[in-house]
């Protein structure tokens, strides 16, 4: 699933294994979302390692129930523009 688009993963430095962060899924399957913001990845040249980056980074300057949110908390709410809007405008 991860060579055909439809998982992320990412590596950690000097590991030979891959990390599959769970909010790229819903009810055990991914959601579409995650080809969308894939495909707008490699469009951009962004790699795998800056894409977790973007997606774990906080999105916005607010804070909602006193927690930052992140890319990621967005994906799983259901906030599919804003993410691929914020992965579409990533630096390289």
């Amino acid at each position: 699933m991860r060579r055909s688009g439809e998982l992320f993963a990412v590596r950690p430095p000097g590991s030979a294994e891959w990390l599959y962060p769970g909010w790229q899924l819903s009810e055990g399957a991914p959601r579409p979302l995650i080809q969308r913001i894939l495909a707008v990845a490699r469009e951009r040249g962004l790699d795998d390692a800056r894409l977790y980056d973007v997606l774990t980074m906080r999105a916005g300057l607010g804070r909602r129930g006193g927690t930052e949110r992140r890319l990621a908390d967005l994906i799983a709410a259901g906030e599919d523009e804003q993410v691929i809007a914020a992965v579409r405008s990533a630096p390289a």
